[in-house]
Formats: structure tokens, sequence, C-alpha cells
């Protein structure tokens, strides 16, 4: 079979190397279609997922026309490396959108809906209402604002800082080690500046419901805070729904460049 194999590559160099080369290019697709937004819902079957990956394949071959590798490559480590470099670009991507989610997360638990939870098919878990709603906002953002074209453009770039054939990963070199830890600090950061509107009404409302509780003990104001919180949670939210749609595209904008 070795022999098989050589003698096609000898007889067939260039069809050898886009077949080689396309392998290394699916693999770190797929390993960015793994992690990555919209591309990694479970809503997607897996065929058209898979279609999808060998289509963009075989459009990328034609695109980055690589060089054929050396022959003392090490093929199934660069297969590796290239799935998980694929990984790490679905996983960045994924943090900027995890901080949005991490705001519905904290204006679900200020309007006293941490019981109301549903399940989501796309991560098999169950979520927060807000959070749901949050999740399908931005992604509907992240799509419009050319989200899957930042997706492949940086797929694309990082056969520039690593070639596919390349074995040396050095990781402080190739991601922008402030760009990481800013991606990931915000997503606490951002998700306060998202749910801010609606923690601090929540927190006047419990202040407003402690001086009456003071005043007139004989009120229940206990049940009352299950009431009123996630009227004022949702009427906030109606009001700044459009400030944040800007707030959310902005710093979606902001973080379009991986590398």
């Amino acid at each position: 079979m070795e022999e098989i194999l050589k003698q096609f590559a000898q007889i067939f160099p260039e069809i050898n190397t886009a077949l080689g080369s396309g392998i290394m290019i699916f693999l770190r697709l797929i390993g960015m279609m793994r992690l990555a937004p919209v591309l990694s819902k479970s809503e997607i079957p897996s065929m058209v997922r898979l279609s999808f990956a060998v289509i963009c394949t075989i459009i990328l071959v034609g695109v980055i026309k690589p060089a054929p590798p050396t022959p003392e490559t090490p093929i199934f480590l660069c297969m590796f490396l290239n799935f998980m470099f694929g990984a790490l670009i679905g996983f960045v991507a994924n943090c900027i959108l995890t901080a949005v989610l991490t705001g519905g997360d904290m204006i679900n638990t200020q309007m006293g809906l941490s019981s109301a939870m549903i399940m989501d098919p796309s991560t098999k878990s169950q979520v927060s209402m807000m959070a749901n709603f949050f999740s399908v906002l931005a992604m509907l953002i992240f799509i419009y604002s050319g989200g899957i074209y930042w997706l492949f453009n940086a797929l694309i770039k990082s056969f520039e800082l690593f070639p596919m054939y390349s074995v040396n990963f050095h990781f402080e070199n190739i991601v922008n080690i402030q760009y990481l830890s800013q991606v990931t600090g915000n997503i606490l950061f951002m998700g306060l500046h998202i749910a801010g509107p609606v923690l601090l009404a929540t927190m006047a409302q419990d202040i407003i419901l402690g001086i009456i509780s003071k005043t007139a003990p004989q009120i229940n104001v206990f049940s009352l805070s299950f009431l009123f919180k996630p009227v004022m949670g949702a009427f906030i939210l109606i009001v700044i729904l459009p400030m944040l749609i800007n707030v959310i595209t902005d710093y979606l904008v902001a973080h379009a460049n991986i590398f």
C-alpha cells in the first residue's frame, strides 16, 4: 500500500499535494466548527455540516495554494495540531458570545426567574429563560454583523501564522495573549454591562420594599417582590433593548479580529 501511495505521489504530484492539504484544511475547519458560534449548533444536521466543510475545503485548497510537505513531516501530528488550532479559533469566537449569555443569566437571577428553566436542545442542558433569549439575540446580531465572515477570515489568516505542516507550536507567537485574556476577562465585565440597568432597577425596588417593610410590617413584602421583580425587569428590558442591541453589536465588532 505504501508503494502504491509513493508511486501515486510521483505520478500525480499536484493531486497528491491537493489531497494532503485538503485533509489538513478539513481538520482545521472541523475543529473550528466544533466550538464556533452558529456552526456548532446541534440543530444543524451533522451531514449538512460535513457537506459544508467539504465544500469549503475544496474552495480553500484553491485559495491557499499550499506547498507539499517534506518527507520527514509527521503527518498524524500535523493533523492533530490543525484540529486543535481550528478548535482554538472556535473557542475564542465562542467566548465573545458567552459574555452576552452571562448578562442574560444575571438578569434572569435578578428578576427571580431562576426556577423557570427550559431545555436547550443545542447544549442538551437546562438554561434560564433570559440566557436563552440573549443567546438567540447575540447569534442573530453575530450573523447580521458578519460573524461568519470573521470566522473564515481568521481561518484563512491562521494558515499564514501557523502553516498546516508546521509542528513548532509557539503559542505566544501565534496568539495575542493580551487579546485572549481580554476576551476571557470581559465575560464578567460585559455581562455586568448588559445586566446593569436591570440590576440597578431591581436593587432600587428592593430598597423601596425594605422601607415599606419597616414602615408597614403587616405587608408581606417577600411575596410582593416575586410579583414586582419580573414585571420591573421585563419593563426595563423593553425600554433599553434598542440600546442593548447597539452595545452588543459594538462589542462584537470590537473583537472581530481574532488574529
